[in-house]
C-alpha cells in the first residue's frame, strides 16, 4: 500500500465493473447481487502504508466475500447493516463501528449495504500483530479477534474519533501524512486503539526468562539502536531484534531502569532531534515549525508543541525564530 495523497476515485454505473473493481481493492473474491445498472458507485481512498480509509458510495445490494487479508472495519454514518458469517447473523446500527472478519484468512461472510455512504477502515495484520506484541508486561501469542463488536461504548466512541482525526488529517495536510514517520506512528496508533476497542487473543502472560534478560546491558544495547535510527520508522519489534532480546525483556528493562518505555524514549530522542533542527534552521526559508515535527514524526502540532514546551521550557516556533542568531 503505498502512500495516496488525494484519494484514489473509482465510480460506475455498471455493475460487473463494479465487482471487478471491489474483488481488486480488497484482494478478495466479492460477488454481488443484482442491482440495476444506472445507480452510481463510487470508492474513495485515503492511504497509507499502514492502514486506509475508504468511503463508498453503495446501494442497497448483497456482497458476499470470501475472506480479507487485512483487518478492514465497517461504519455506516446514516443505516443499518444486516451481516451473517458462521451461521451467526448480526445487525449493526447507525454511526456503530464493526469487524468485517476477526482473523487473517478469516470466515467468508455476507453483509447487506444499504443505500448511501460506507466508510471502511483496513489494517494489515501484520502491524496489529507488531502493536500487540509491544503491550507492557504481555506475551504476544496468535492475533484473533473474539467478537465483531466494540467491548465497551467508550472504547468505540474514542475509535471512532481516532478515525476521523486520522481521515481529516489525511485529507487536508497530505504532506504532513506522507512524511514516513508520521506514517509510522498513526498508523501504529490506530492499530493500537483497534485492539483496545475489540476483544482478542494475543495477549497472555509473559514468561520468566524476559524478567532475566531485562539488564542494564539490553538496555544499553537499546538506546544506542534508539540514538543512532530515530531518524527511521523503527518500531519496539526492531528495537528488541538490535538488543537481541524479546520484546518483553526490553519493556522491563525500560521500565525497571528507567520509569519509561522504549518508545517514551524514542518519542524524547526524536523531539530532541527536532529541537536541533529549529535551532539550525533559518526561519526566513519559509520552513515552518509543524514541517520540522513531522520530520521526526509528531504529527499533532498541538501535542508536539506541548511537548517541546514541557522539555525546553518555551514553544517552538520561538526557538525557530529567535533573534540571536
Amino acid at each position: 500500500m503505498t502512500m495516496t495523497a488525494v484519494p484514489v476515485l473509482f465510480e460506475t454505473r455498471e455493475h460487473d465493473r463494479w465487482g471487478e473493481y471491489i474483488s481488486g481493492v480488497y484482494g478478495s473474491s466479492i460477488k454481488l447481487g443484482s442491482p440495476k445498472d444506472g445507480l452510481l458507485l463510487r470508492h474513495t481512498r485515503l492511504a497509507t502504508p499502514t492502514f486506509a480509509i475508504d468511503a463508498v458510495q453503495t446501494v442497497d445490494m448483497t456482497y458476499t466475500v470470501e475472506s480479507l487479508p487485512t483487518l478492514t472495519i465497517g461504519r455506516h454514518h446514516t443505516a443499518t447493516f444486516d451481516y451473517r458469517s458462521e451461521g451467526a447473523e448480526h445487525r449493526f446500527g447507525p454511526g456503530e463501528v464493526f469487524l468485517l472478519s476477526m482473523a487473517e484468512g478469516g470466515a467468508p461472510y455476507w453483509l447487506r449495504t444499504p443505500s448511501g455512504g460506507l466508510q471502511g477502515i483496513s489494517v494489515p495484520f501484520p502491524v496489529l500483530g507488531q502493536v500487540a506484541a509491544t503491550a507492557e508486561t504481555r506475551r504476544p501469542a496468535p492475533l484473533r479477534f473474539t467478537d465483531l463488536r466494540p467491548g465497551s461504548r467508550v472504547a468505540a466512541r474514542q475509535l471512532a474519533a481516532t478515525i476521523d482525526y486520522l481521515e481529516t488529517s489525511l485529507r487536508d495536510r497530505p504532506h504532513v501524512m506522507a512524511e514516513p514517520l508520521v506514517a509510522g506512528t498513526a498508523g501504529r496508533m490506530l492499530a493500537a486503539m483497534v485492539l483496545r476497542t475489540f476483544p482478542n487473543s494475543a495477549l497472555v502472560d509473559p514468561t520468566i526468562e524476559d524478567r532475566h534478560d531485562s539488564h542494564p546491558a539490553t538496555l544499553r544495547r537499546a538506546m544506542a539502536f534508539i540514538d543512532d535510527h530515530a531518524h527511521h520508522d523503527i518500531s519496539v519489534t526492531d528495537i528488541a531484534a538490535a538488543a537481541h532480546v524479546s520484546i518483553r525483556a526490553l519493556q522491563y528493562a525500560f521500565r525497571r531502569h528507567c520509569g519509561i518505555t522504549p518508545m517514551e524514549y524514542l518519542r524524547r530522542a526524536r523531539l530532541h532531534h527536532a529541537h536541533q533542527e529549529l535551532l539550525a534552521t533559518d526561519p526566513t526559508t519559509g520552513v515552518t515549525v509543524t514541517e520540522i515535527a513531522a520530520r521526526w514524526g509528531f504529527f499533532h502540532p498541538g501535542r508536539f508543541a506541548h511537548h517541546y514546551r514541557t522539555t525546553y521550557g518555551c514553544p517552538p516556533y520561538r526557538t525557530l525564530r529567535r533573534d540571536d542568531r
